[in-house]
């Protein structure tokens, strides 16, 4: 009996034990539920630790709502204390808080701040808890958040400053001795915007003041300048003479000329002359001389133009440039052989070039008292290259002689009244038909040759104005001094001696 109480006593003894145990490990089990429980409660309603601060501000137990309206209200207060100043090399730009738009874009940091020791278990949180509450916790907050705007003016800064790379340039000085100058190749310069607003970030977070010196990356361009002005040169020069021309034709001749000079042509430019030298009007700078107008000449407001635009037609022919517009006069030029000259009229008849090179070209002209002159530069002829231009008289278009007209206008009566009484207006011209080649050289050797021209001068009337009124009796008319020509007909010797005339002396007779 002893025994068997003594074993139920021990059974009873760990049964209390077991069941004490198993009350034990409930309340324990209970305590971390409730404990987490809490915990959790906590994560959803978070206040800051004791002992943290947010830009020096207090922000012990306040919720991150709370700590977001202090810290706010701290910034703007001293908004208008923030200074930024941004520089590249030689220039700067400064901006105060004012200068931005009010803006709070603050809640980021804050947030990170709120959320600090938070991860980890209980007792890692803890740790942090205790940690923080003995040495405290400060985070910052950029003054840059309340600087509403920054972006947009940071990018006009950039603006500023970048640049796209570009080649060297050559600049064209006509009327200096040194012809020709280089503008250095602009690099290409990027600035890394976010280092930039990075930086400008990490010095506001512990200052109102922020100087930032604008990081860029810049890749450097190589130019031999000596080398690019050597290739240039004067490709062809052209001049014609007006020595015997009014003041006013010369004016018009070197007023038209006056649009060309320090032209720079890029490969491809088509350049008309009409358009470039603008109307012929006195507004204009033009002035009353001669003008050739259905095979004679009259006064008109730009007379002399056309050896403005045949002196630049024949000096971008010998620089290998293309004309692709050309026209003759309707009576030979004393200034070019046939086939050479390039008349102008406004509505009618334009001189057009293009460029057709794969270097630009570059037009100096200019005049003297005798002359007129223009120059074409480039890229040099290879050595020993060479341009020529060839004029081809095909044949004489023989005239028809004079016409006789009566003066029924009575616009020549201080010469002429009666019948049979003469007067000449004009002389009869024979007309010519006439090719232009363009000649290519090596060596003074001839390599090439295209026809540009074919042209047909044709024949003019003479014209012979006789009086009206009859012959009254007893006058006696004076005797007349004026020969009628009659129609031409060419022989092979008048043939050669007409070729040499027009090819080689350009007769004065043509002279206008």
């Amino acid at each position: 009996m002893k025994e068997e109480e003594k074993t139920k006593k021990k059974k009873g003894k760990k049964s209390v034990v077991l069941w004490l145990f198993g009350v034990g490990v409930f309340s324990v089990a209970t305590l971390l539920v409730s404990q987490f429980a809490f915990i959790d409660n906590f994560n959803s309603n978070k206040t800051f630790m004791d002992n943290t601060t947010i830009n020096g501000i207090d922000v012990s137990g306040l919720t991150e709502r709370q700590a977001e309206n202090v810290v706010a209200y701290n910034l703007l207060n001293v908004r208008d204390e923030i200074s930024l100043n941004l520089s590249y090399k030689d220039k700067n730009w400064t901006f105060a808080g004012s200068d931005f738009e009010i803006a709070t874009d603050i809640d980021k940091k804050v947030h990170e701040a709120i959320e600090y020791g938070q991860s980890g278990n209980f007792f890692e949180k803890r740790k942090i808890k205790n940690k923080v509450k003995k040495e405290g916790l400060a985070f910052n907050v950029s003054y840059k958040s309340v600087l509403g705007g920054i972006e947009s003016k940071i990018d006009d800064v950039v603006a500023e400053i970048e640049q796209d790379s570009a080649p060297a340039e050559v600049v064209f000085n006509p009327d200096s001795e040194q012809k020709f100058d280089l503008i250095p190749a602009k690099n290409d310069i990027k600035v890394d915007k976010e280092k930039l607003i990075q930086e400008i970030d990490e010095q506001l977070a512990t200052s109102k003041t922020a100087q930032v010196e604008i990081p860029t990356t810049e890749l450097v361009t190589e130019v031999d300048k000596e080398a690019i002005l050597s290739k240039l040169g004067l490709r062809s020069k052209f001049s014609t003479n007006y020595s015997k021309s009014t003041n006013n034709r010369k004016n018009n001749v070197k007023r038209a000329l006056s649009s060309f000079n320090g032209m720079v042509v890029a490969p491809g430019q088509k350049v008309s002359f009409n358009e470039t030298t603008g109307p012929r009007t006195e507004e204009n700078g033009f002035k009353k001389a001669n003008i050739i107008l259905n095979g004679a000449y009259v006064e008109g407001v730009g007379g002399g133009v056309c050896q403005a635009s045949t002196t630049l037609y024949n000096a971008l022919l010998l620089s290998g440039i293309d004309v692709v517009e050309a026209s003759h006069h309707s009576l030979p030029a004393s200034y070019v052989p046939l086939s050479l000259d390039a008349m102008v009229s406004e509505g009618v008849s334009d001189m057009v070039f293009v460029n057709n090179m794969d270097s630009p070209i570059y037009i100096k002209t200019y005049g003297t008292d005798t002359e007129i002159i223009v120059e074409i530069y480039g890229n040099k002829l290879a050595d020993g290259e060479e341009i020529r231009t060839r004029a081809e008289l095909v044949k004489i278009l023989p005239h028809n002689g004079d016409k006789i007209v009566p003066d029924t206008n009575e616009e020549y009566s201080n010469y002429i009244v009666y019948k049979g009484e003469y007067y000449r207006v004009k002389y009869p011209q024979e007309g010519y038909e006439s090719k232009a080649y363009v000649q290519y050289l090596k060596d003074g050797e001839l390599l090439s040759e295209k026809e540009v021209r074919h042209d047909f001068y044709y024949p003019q009337e003479g014209i012979i104005m006789e009086g009206t009124e009859e012959v009254s009796e007893g006058i006696t008319l004076p005797e007349n001094k004026v020969k009628f020509i009659p129609p031409q007909i060419v022989t092979e010797a008048e043939t050669m001696n007409v070729r040499k005339r027009v090819e080689k002396n350009n007769p004065p007779m043509y002279n206008p």
